[in-house]
């Protein structure tokens, strides 16, 4: 008989680096948002993949940044805490962004943080740059840190990323699976769901409210017919915000309730009935409530 290996891997880097495109692709399924905005990403989501007798837990962590607000002070310290956790952590960096000084910073970190954990180097978006550039950073990463291992690929189109998954699957600690074989998530559908409906906001709301606004899901009901009834609410800071997330006549909350419902249909492969209300509750970033929704925890934003 095969012997089976399981491991959680964790995926670190600055905000925008690719983490959550990367999750995705490896794991065939959409369990992380991923938008065009920074800092989409607030918990750790795990996505799991099935490879050979590997089955390889990936926690996709926060973008790691320079913390000012409280629930930034929380983002960084999950994504610290992420890899932590890991038995292997996976650093990304844009390819046509280089080494900046937010990558060394992380690098300076993980000597403090990776202890006897593996850390292999991924430099991303491969596509956007010249292969004499690509080898040139390489070099340049590698002699900051002794990286176990270098993969150059493109998360979004997919390029290298079976070498990537080959390696993860064969240093992944020997042992029985952690999770069901047909799992994709260790989320809870709640929470899936209340990111799929964020990540639309987010796309359709652009800058006007970057980051004030969560989306909780309050009630679940599974219908007779095999439907799935689901209510949630987005929360904004200011009274003014609720104006824009609903929009002229509601037509904003509607074009966003029904991307979410269509998406949330297909992930979950049967209908979804979703219904959104928006309400002001001003201090919501400062409750540990909303935290917890969040998966992260309240504590870790004190300064």
């Amino acid at each position: 008989m095969t012997e089976t290996r399981a491991g959680f891997v964790a995926l670190i880097g600055e905000p925008n680096a690719g983490k959550s495109t990367l999750l995705n692709q490896m794991v065939g399924a959409k369990v992380s948002i991923v938008t065009h905005k920074v800092q989409t990403t607030r918990a750790r989501i795990r996505g799991i993949a099935m490879h050979g007798p590997a089955q390889v837990v990936f926690v996709d962590t926060p973008g790691i940044f320079r913390p000012r607000r409280r629930l930034d002070r929380s983002m960084v310290k999950a994504a610290w805490g992420g890899a932590a956790d890991a038995d292997i952590i996976l650093l990304l960096i844009e390819a046509h962004r280089g080494l900046t000084e937010g990558a060394q910073a992380i690098i300076a970190s993980l000597r403090e943080h990776a202890g006897k954990t593996p850390v292999a180097l991924v430099i991303n978006k491969i596509d956007r740059v010249k292969a004499e550039v690509l080898l040139a950073l390489s070099q340049q990463v590698n002699e900051s840190f002794p990286f176990a291992r270098t993969f150059m690929i493109s998360a979004e189109k997919g390029y290298g990323c079976n070498d990537l998954m080959d390696w993860l699957a064969a240093e992944v600690p020997a042992g029985p699976w952690l999770y069901p074989e047909d799992q994709v998530a260790d989320l809870p559908m709640r929470m899936i769901a209340a990111e799929i409906t964020r990540e639309k906001l987010t796309l359709r709301l652009h800058e006007e409210i970057p980051y004030q606004l969560t989306v909780e899901t309050e009630a679940w009901e599974e219908k007779k017919d095999g439907s799935a009834r689901v209510d949630q609410i987005v929360y904004v800071a200011r009274p003014g915000h609720k104006g824009i997330v609903l929009g002229k006549s509601g037509e904003t909350i509607k074009a966003v309730g029904q991307a979410a419902r269509a998406e949330l249909a297909e992930f979950m492969g049967r209908p979804v009935h979703l219904f959104l209300q928006v309400k002001v509750r001003e201090n919501w970033l400062d409750e540990a409530e909303r935290y917890n929704e969040m998966g992260l925890d309240f504590r870790d934003g004190d300064a």
